[in-house]
């Protein structure tokens, strides 16, 4: 029994949270007024856009890409949020539309010219910051007061950030990782010529994985300006480092469609954690990034010493 849970396969598993669990009561012994509601739900606030950001980025992850723009993006969508939605419902809900849809031609322009995903998203980052900047110059505009009211929910014993993370983590594990489907799309980056083969649309499947993004990613830039009632056009510039992090510290691989919707949540939460710990320990917010790398290098190299045990 004690070898089956020390095996490096269940090792690997439950690292993302045993990172968490281990950060959580560094904190409450760091700080022990932390553990409360209020202490709770004010270090997890910004949890709820890094973690839909964090799945945006797992689809792309999951077919094998890598999106260095999503930061820019939920910042563009921040920004629509903030000033067309906000004045004119309509008009703000067909733009962001119009982002979901640009996201999904993104992919199929990357599968059709078999471009690197790396160099497209990275001079696309520019694209959206610009738009972002065209949209709103200064900061400012006001959130949608439904969005502020979501945002702002109050719920009994358990923060509404922690809820609203396992809700997104666990809808997108159903559908992604227990649908015929899901497995389908995981197999666009695990073995893509038995997909072909088996009939399914290579293209298609990478447009559903990159539209899903761009819908996470508004749900995020959404979600961002629900909690600061503003917006600016570099609101989310960390957020493709934190995307990024938060799928390799839930397990992820950067190939072969592996990835863990729950795990990828825990690395979100694990990073929003990682601020408010650092922020404890009084580490000036100039460090904290690079602080916050060394734990992500830290996990990795976990992961990659249980590896070679299960080799």
């Amino acid at each position: 029994m004690w070898r089956q849970v020390t095996s490096p396969r269940v090792l690997r598993a439950i690292l993302p949270a045993a990172s968490f669990v281990i950060l959580l009561a560094a904190i409450f012994y760091v700080q022990p007024r932390a553990m409360s509601y209020f202490g709770m739900n004010l270090m997890l606030q910004y949890t709820v856009p890094i973690a839909l950001a964090t799945i945006a980025q797992m689809f792309i992850i999951t077919v094998n890409d890598l999106d260095l723009s999503i930061g820019a993006f939920v910042g563009l969508t921040a920004c629509i949020g903030a000033t067309l939605l906000a004045d004119s419902p309509l008009l703000g809900v067909l733009a962001l539309l119009a982002c979901v849809g640009a996201y999904a031609a993104l992919g199929a322009l990357i599968y059709w010219r078999n471009l690197p995903s790396i160099v497209v998203t990275l001079g696309m980052s520019f694209v959206w910051l610009g738009g972002a900047v065209l949209i709103l110059p200064t900061p400012g505009g006001t959130a949608p007061g439904w969005v502020k009211a979501i945002m702002g929910l109050k719920t009994p014993v358990v923060p509404f950030p922690i809820i609203a993370t396992l809700v997104i983590g666990i809808s997108v594990h159903l559908v992604l990782m227990r649908s015929s489907y899901g497995t389908v799309l995981r197999g666009v980056g695990g073995n893509p010529r038995a997909v072909k083969r088996a009939g399914w649309s290579l293209l298609k499947a990478k447009m559903v994985m990159y539209a899903a993004a761009g819908f996470f990613g508004v749900l995020s830039g959404l979600s961002l300006i629900g909690l600061t009632s503003a917006a600016d056009a570099h609101i989310a510039d960390r957020y493709t480092l934190y995307a990024i992090a938060g799928v390799i510290l839930g397990g992820g691989e950067f190939v072969g469609g592996r990835v863990s919707p729950i795990g990828a949540i825990i690395g979100a939460l694990t990073l929003a954690l990682t601020g408010s710990f650092l922020t404890f320990l009084r580490i000036s917010p100039d460090w904290q990034i690079g602080a916050q790398g060394g734990i992500l290098i830290l996990v990795l190299a976990l992961r990659a010493l249980i590896k070679r045990q299960e080799g």
